[in-house]
């Protein structure tokens, strides 16, 4: 079979399984551990826009939690100051994305190098985070919405079908809403890639002064990429925020930064079911720690679970070093290893009836 046919097989694969688990899941399981998921479910859209923007926009951004954030923050500011979710869904993708075209075109358009673009887009991130953390007081409002501060906002009122404010979205919606966004973002971006303004954006990465040279703007691209991915973000920080029913300034936080970026790394840059692998698998590992956290105790296994933090940060350096393309390009490049040594194998064993 040839690569347009494994492609093929692959997306079908794909569809195939993440429909299936979206329909029996909620029918198979309790609705605690459907709760885990939809969170799973949610943070992958995020990783899946940093893939985007670092995978294949070559744009290593350590402030894709800044557009999750706001995303989460405007739908909650906008859902008590309107009371009907439609509008605050849009303004929760619309508000990010324009926030990443307005700092992109700066940073693109003033050719800042990539070095200090991670260094900008972590200071936004920062900057959010402490304005955000500063609003205790009840004079910081937005209409009847209270910024909370370090508190964050509660009881956020929950999605409601477009245009019935009566008919809210459940625990059990959340998860078809956030897995179908899993998959619809998935293919979404793999029609994006797929196109001619995929194919110049990869080309971009790969040699962005070739491709001036061909008549394209790599500033344009760029941006438009960097904006995408913004918009995915928020999406994303929207969803969030309807899981929890609950926003606080944490959102904007360094260790939310690194997670999106070890999620990818782990996953497998220039891929996009590496990156929601990486996300979800971390997820679990860090819950399954946590879980496992014994209550009291002197032992030496008591004193391991105690810092489970450091043995994920250990795992996780580990997995780096080792695996440093990440888990599917590695999977990827070992099965077409493996492919060639059974060619090899199959023409060596020709060879002699050939002869005869």
């Amino acid at each position: 079979m040839n690569g347009r046919g494994l492609n093929v097989l692959g997306l079908a694969l794909v569809a195939v399984v993440g429909l299936a688990f979206m329909v029996l899941t909620p029918r198979l399981v309790e609705l605690d551990i459907v709760l885990d998921l939809t969170v799973y479910m949610i943070m992958a859209v995020l990783a899946l826009s940093l893939a985007l923007i670092w995978g294949y926009g070559g744009i290593l951004c350590f402030g894709q939690s800044a557009f999750f954030g706001l995303g989460a923050y405007s739908y909650a500011i906008a859902m008590f100051n309107i009371g009907e979710s439609t509008l605050p869904l849009l303004l929760a993708i619309a508000l990010p994305a324009g926030f990443a075209a307005l700092l992109g075109y700066f940073m693109f358009y003033g050719r800042i190098s990539d070095v200090y673009l991670g260094v900008i887009t972590l200071t936004v991130t920062l900057i959010l985070f402490n304005s955000v953390n500063s609003t205790a007081g009840p004079e910081f409002h937005i209409g009847p919405a209270r910024l909370g501060g370090f508190n964050g906002i509660p009881g956020i009122p929950p999605l409601n079908f477009p245009g019935n404010k009566a008919a809210v979205i459940d625990l059990e919606g959340m998860f078809y809403l956030s897995t179908a966004a899993l998959l619809a973002t998935y293919f979404g971006l793999r029609v994006l890639l797929a196109s001619q303004f995929g194919r110049v954006m990869v080309g971009i990465r790969e040699n962005e002064g070739r491709a001036e040279l061909l008549g394209y703007d790599p500033r344009a691209y760029k941006l438009a990429t960097f904006t995408i991915g913004g918009a995915l973000a928020g999406f994303a920080g929207c969803l969030f925020a309807n899981w929890g029913n609950f926003v606080s300034p944490t959102i904007f936080g360094l260790a939310q930064s690194a997670q999106i970026i070890i999620w990818v790394i782990v996953g497998g840059r220039g891929t996009l079911i590496g990156p929601i692998i990486g996300c979800i698998g971390i997820q679990w590992l860090n819950a399954a720690l946590g879980a496992n956290q014994p209550s009291g105790g002197s032992d030496w296994w008591s004193k391991i679970f105690a810092n489970a933090p450091l043995i994920l940060g250990i795992i996780l350096v580990a997995f780096v070093l080792l695996v440093p393309k990440g888990l599917v390009p590695t999977l990827a490049d070992l099965g077409q290893s493996l492919m060639r040594s059974r060619r090899r194998r199959d023409k060596r064993g020709l060879e002699p009836q050939q002869a005869e």
